[in-house]
């Protein structure tokens, strides 16, 4: 069991860790543009200033729905808002990923939830890949399956062990507190989270038995 106090500065730890840095490419590019030089690179400025400000808008409109209040709305969420804003943020990251879910009941929780199994397939694919996304209704609840393929995927020792409801070995800190952040909102849905690597360039990554909402 992990401190509140510990786990809400881990994750904003987290937050802005994976924030800073767009929004540091975004003051990059206007101290770039506020600095009189060459006119011809102006326009490279400008586009690098338009991409950077994109996925700043992108990781925070993310972050709403993995840690804040976004994820807690109540009734059904809508699927394609939900798929368009993590395709946007996936879009300045090295993965892409493949949908493929079929269920009347997905709720803003729901969201939540594959917001940070998403968040886990990312570290999983350290050289890019592919994240297939599969969401079925079954007797046993909602499965989230994620099969994350890529060059040298790796599930790492922290993400296993925090799956299985061990401590890492290094303790819990921002590097490795959303994994157990994920571990505790599949909980509050009646889930469990299972992780396993298959072979040298697939990892999978599985909600099961998640309530059903929406």
């Amino acid at each position: 069991m992990i401190d509140p106090v510990r786990l809400a500065a881990f994750v904003a730890s987290r937050i802005c860790h994976d924030a800073i840095s767009p929004a540091s490419s975004v003051k990059n590019a206007l101290d770039l543009l506020d600095e009189p030089g060459d006119e011809e690179m102006r326009p490279i400025y400008e586009k690098h200033l338009r991409e950077s400000a994109h996925k700043t808008a992108a990781a925070i409109q993310f972050f709403r729905y993995a840690f804040g209040s976004a994820g807690s709305y109540s009734g059904a969420a809508e699927l394609h808002q939900v798929k368009n804003i993590f395709n946007e943020y996936l879009a300045g990251l090295k993965p892409s990923v493949e949908w493929d879910i079929q269920t009347d009941h997905f709720s803003w929780s729901h969201a939540r939830l594959l917001a940070n199994l998403l968040m886990m397939g990312i570290e999983c694919l350290p050289r890019g890949g592919v994240i297939n996304v599969r969401v079925r209704n079954e007797a046993g609840g909602m499965t989230i399956t994620l099969t994350c393929t890529g060059k040298r995927a790796k599930l790492k020792d922290e993400l296993a062990a925090t799956v299985k409801g061990e401590t890492p070995e290094d303790e819990f800190g921002p590097e490795n507190i959303q994994s157990k952040f994920a571990v505790m909102v599949c909980e509050d849905l009646d889930g469990e989270i299972s992780a396993s690597q298959q072979g040298e360039e697939k990892v999978i990554i599985m909600a099961a038995g998640i309530r059903a909402e929406g």
